[in-house]
């Protein structure tokens, strides 16, 4: 049986006035989650409370496949809470997991991870740090596609655009896989708060040097809110202590598999070495002196001469066929006539078909408005309309303006309904905030209990573990 350690912390950060963020810690059920919420007054909070506890209720028993259901649950309970309540509209959150299940054929235990929107799961072994989810937001996007370097994704103005999230349509696709865990690996929970402000070689610093899980989470936290604390801060890690013999025997396996192919490549070698004193005595084979023989002489020399009138007959069945040009040549035109109709009928078809692959944000009066499509339509054909908001652009900020003028485009309808929202509620309620930097010791939220945390709105607590 695979057995688990873990701790958590987090905080509201330097800048924001509320944490949006909620963990949770169940040691019992192995389940870790972390989740950062977004929306306007408290509908962030609300959101990513929601679906921490919706993930603890509805895990149900271990499995992948169950991890997901009940992120998928999750997403249902918050869209619905959000249509019914004004003051929750447009709210939503990300969501990532871990949970030990059974493994494939009873092998031993796996590690599954799911994962909506931009917290990331990451899995630290042998030294090293690998990120096992795939963020969801444009600026990946981007990054995937070539259209963005590393370094320019780091400081892209719509780097904080998510393109998945829960509660914002009434289904969500949610990513997921096991892993196969082995003794000393560390799976690390995050929100952008933390891999925001510190880099991946800082975290595996910390994860190197610190033993604990919940000193190591509140370590990152500190060195998150050293770097700026721009937004809140929330950090699992979750450690394995016991593989169940799996490292061992993989140990042993990978020796065993070693020797067979040291004592293979040993016995091709004497092969070969038998091989070359057995051809010793062999001779070059006797070259070939024969003389050529053209096997073809005969029957070339029995084929008849050319008829003298052959040429005469080529001509008059030419002849014959004049009348046929006029009728070939009609029917040709007609061919390429609708060849060429078929053609230009599929490329236009190809090119609103391409163009309607994209979701574009633009003003309309005072509204904002999704396109599917181009705004200004293709040719003579509208773009649909698939969603719109009421936008305030006067309280918008500048680089907000400047960014809804270029009419953004989404690769997803979710992706785009998300923007829409966020720039509904930037424009009901604008917020003056100061950014502050303080070299005091950081006081986090922490726990290594079973405990769903979210931290208060008013100032960073501790809680002790027990």
């Amino acid at each position: 049986m695979t057995t688990l350690r873990a701790g958590g912390a987090t905080h509201v950060g330097q800048v924001r006035s509320n944490n949006q963020d909620s963990y949770l810690v169940k040691p019992d059920a192995d389940l870790y989650g972390v989740a950062d919420g977004m929306g306007g007054h408290n509908g962030g909070e609300v959101a990513s409370e929601m679906a921490v506890e919706l993930l603890e209720a509805n895990a149900g028993d271990p499995s992948l496949d169950n991890l997901m259901e009940a992120a998928r649950i999750g997403n249902r309970a918050i869209f619905e809470r959000a249509g019914a309540d004004v003051d929750l509209h447009g709210m939503g959150t990300t969501l990532c997991a871990v949970r030990v299940v059974p493994g494939a054929d009873e092998e031993g235990d796996e590690v599954a991870w799911i994962n909506v929107g931009d917290s990331r799961v990451y899995l630290f072994r042998d030294d090293g740090l690998i990120q096992l989810s795939r963020d969801h937001s444009l600026v990946e996007d981007l990054l995937r596609d070539g259209q963005l370097t590393e370094e320019e994704a780091k400081v892209h103005p719509k780097r904080n655009i998510i393109t998945r999230a829960l509660g914002i349509d009434v289904d969500v696709e949610v990513d997921g896989a096991t892993v196969i865990p082995f003794n000393g690996d560390r799976f690390v929970l995050c929100s952008d708060g933390l891999f925001g402000e510190v880099t991946e070689d800082q975290i595996a610093s910390v994860l190197r040097r610190l033993a604990d899980p919940t000193e190591a989470a509140e370590e990152l936290v500190r060195l998150a809110n050293e770097a700026g604390g721009r937004d809140n801060i929330t950090v699992v890690v979750v450690e394995v202590v016991d593989d169940d013999g799996r490292a061992e025997a993989a140990s042993a396996a990978l020796a065993a598999a070693e020797a067979s192919k040291l004592a293979a490549r040993e016995a091709e070698d004497a092969e070969a070495a038998d091989g070359e004193e057995d051809g010793e005595g062999l001779t070059e084979a006797a070259e070939v002196t024969e003389p050529y023989v053209d096997a073809f002489a005969g029957r070339r020399s029995s084929l008849p001469e050319p008829d003298d009138d052959y040429a005469a007959e080529v001509e008059d069945l030419y002849s014959g066929m004049e009348g046929l040009d006029a009728k070939r040549l009609t029917w040709r035109v007609a061919v390429f006539v609708a060849a060429l109709v078929a053609i230009s009928i599929i490329v236009v078809g190809s090119l609103v078909y391409f163009d309607r692959q994209s979701y574009r944000v633009a003003l309309d009066g005072g509204d904002a408005v999704i396109y599917r499509g181009n705004p200004n339509g293709f040719l003579w054909l509208d773009a649909p309309v698939e969603d719109r908001a009421e936008v305030d652009v006067d309280e918008l900020s500048t680089d907000e303006r400047r960014e809804l003028a270029g009419e953004p485009s989404f690769k997803t309808l979710d992706a785009a309904r998300i923007y829409l929202s966020q720039l509904a509620i930037a424009s009901q309620t604008t917020t003056t905030t100061t950014t502050t930097t303080t070299t005091a010791p950081v006081t986090t939220t922490s726990t290594t209990a079973p405990t769903t945390t979210t931290a208060p709105s008013n100032a960073p607590t501790t809680t002790p573990g027990p």
